[in-house]
């Protein structure tokens, strides 16, 4: 019989506070647009997969041997970060990057956003990335009160081997901790092998215990500190 998940739930909501959404993404909730969801089983490549939500504790957070290398690698990089835009140049990176997928692949770009990206659901920003004058990387990152939270990311193939998903990530990181927040949700992980494993080299990393709603370190051994009470 096919597997079926446990947790699969729904809402709209067209805008949310930033403490508001702290509560949703620490209890798994992520969103695309005002759809939230969380489901805890997911179907890829004919093989359901454990959906485990996951964080970054920004302030115990620690680059590896490979961050450091894919850091220095793109030093050419130039950043541009401000509210969410999506502009012709993000458009055709996204076509190009959805060609790696084999499954669940994206119409389009605005599957994921509302047409006032900045502000809807909630505050948003966008984290360009240049070589020269050519958009070769972006990524999205909700500001909420105490956490941010990755919305989605996109890299030209053409150049894959600078770890770009990995360097947009780690710029989230830096941003967050900046900001003064504790937590960067990177969105979901599976605990089988899957195409979001890159999430899983990050140190300070926490999954969603789902039977509990506790987090843990990845490795399941110790509670992670959980977020205030702020009802």
């Amino acid at each position: 019989m096919d597997r079926v998940p446990n947790i699969d739930e729904a809402f709209f909501a067209n805008h949310v506070s930033g403490l508001t959404m702290d509560q949703l993404w620490a209890a798994g909730w992520r969103h695309q647009g005002t759809l939230f969801f969380r489901y805890d089983a997911c179907e890829m490549q004919g093989a359901w997969h454990d959906i485990v939500p996951v964080r970054i504790r920004v302030g115990d957070f620690q680059m590896s041997k490979s961050h450091r290398r894919v850091w220095r690698k793109n030093a050419d990089i130039r950043w541009e970060v401000g509210p969410a835009i999506i502009d012709e140049p993000t458009h055709e990176i996204f076509e190009r990057h959805k060609t790696r997928f084999q499954d669940n692949i994206p119409e389009s770009i605005h599957c994921f956003f509302t047409s006032q990206p900045h502000d809807t659901p909630c505050e948003c920003l966008s984290l360009r990335a240049f070589l020269g004058n050519r958009l070769v990387a972006a990524s999205f990152m909700d500001m909420g009160g105490l956490c941010t939270s990755s919305v989605y990311a996109i890299f030209d193939p053409a150049f894959a081997r600078r770890g770009l998903g990995t360097l947009t990530l780690l710029k989230e990181v830096e941003l967050t901790r900046k900001s003064g927040r504790t937590f960067l949700y990177p969105g979901y992980a599976t605990r089988e092998p899957s195409h979001y494993d890159y999430k899983k080299t990050f140190s300070a990393l926490e999954g969603l215990h789902w039977p509990s709603s506790r987090w843990l370190d990845w490795d399941g051994s110790t509670p992670g500190p959980q977020l205030p009470d702020f009802d």
